[in-house]
């Protein structure tokens, strides 16, 4: 099946935005810390996550005959990129409020350059293609709940009760609109560079099963790392199931329903990523979001100089 049975003809393409986080507190959402740093552990994984993201698809660009899905990926690319260098820059505004982050982020870094990299780690005797088709089935796991993360952020009305940063919820938001615009690319991808049959989809199955729980195990201790060496909080807190649910009960994080659902979907036989969330919603927010619509400005007044 091809990607424009899917996507349409729908363009897929980076927006250059920029963000100023000189007036972000490091509690973005206001006496929340458990709430913040559960959102923030996406700031730690995704500049090396997304990095990695691009290295592999440009490994795999030569196995894509289907001009569309070219186009796509190529989009795909560019949005990823994107991410990986706006979630650095808060990684920069983090250190500057004295939290450093490089003592969990080179763990991070590798797990994407050298467990994940292009070569199997510690000599392990997998062919070529098998390993990127592997990791491709990773990328499409991933991809499945970014999407189901974006969705949520879009449709997230307890940070804005909440009185949650601004600048924040536009990195978020604009983010995660774009998760939902290209959320079909990398399974599209991946149906595509591997045959037809059982294999292929048990491929899919493997890179679920390794792709969820390394993400939950990365997602409690990035949040217990930045909760520990919180400054504000002075060791005074740690990460508890309890506070995550008190924060979850107010809408500022996924319920867990929600992401575990997404799991048994990805897994049916049928499934296709077009189900997931709403292009409409993502689209919209796109069109209103400010740093989003200052990047399309950008553009327009460089076209015309």
């Amino acid at each position: 099946m091809s990607a424009g049975e899917h996507t349409g003809h729908y363009a897929i393409a980076p927006r250059r935005v920029s963000f100023d986080w000189d007036g972000t507190p490091l509690h973005w959402i206001p006496h929340e810390p458990t709430a913040t740093h559960v959102i923030n552990v996406l700031h730690l994984l995704l500049p090396a996550g997304e990095r990695w993201f691009v290295k592999v698809f440009k490994e795999a660009l030569p196995l894509v005959d289907d001009p569309l899905l070219l186009k796509h990926v190529k989009g795909f690319m560019g949005q990823e990129a994107t991410h990986s260098v706006q979630h650095a820059y808060v990684l920069n505004h983090l250190a500057t409020q004295r939290l450093d982050t490089e003592a969990f982020t080179k763990y991070v870094d590798f797990l994407f350059e050298t467990l994940l990299g292009e070569q199997p780690p510690f000599g392990v005797p997998i062919p070529t293609q098998e390993w990127l088709r592997f990791r491709l089935s990773v990328i499409a796991a991933i991809e499945q709940f970014t999407a189901v993360l974006g969705d949520w952020v879009l449709h997230a009305e307890g940070l804005d009760r909440a009185d949650a940063d601004k600048i924040m919820l536009d990195l978020l938001r604009w983010h995660g609109a774009e998760e939902v615009e290209h959320r079909a690319v990398a399974f599209d991808m991946y149906q595509h560079c591997c045959a037809e049959g059982l294999a292929r989809y048990a491929r899919r199955i493997g890179g679920m099963a390794v792709t969820a729980p390394v993400l939950a195990w990365l997602w409690v201790w990035g949040t217990a790392y930045l909760i520990r060496h919180d400054p504000r909080l002075a060791g005074r807190l740690r990460y508890s199931l309890r506070e995550h649910n008190r924060a979850v009960g107010k809408g500022l994080l996924p319920t867990w329903r929600e992401l575990g659902a997404a799991i048994p979907r990805y897994l049916r036989r049928s499934y296709h990523p077009s189900q997931e969330g709403s292009l409409r919603k993502a689209v919209d927010y796109l069109a209103t979001s400010p740093a989003a619509r200052a990047a399309a400005g950008a553009v327009g007044r460089a076209a015309l100089s």
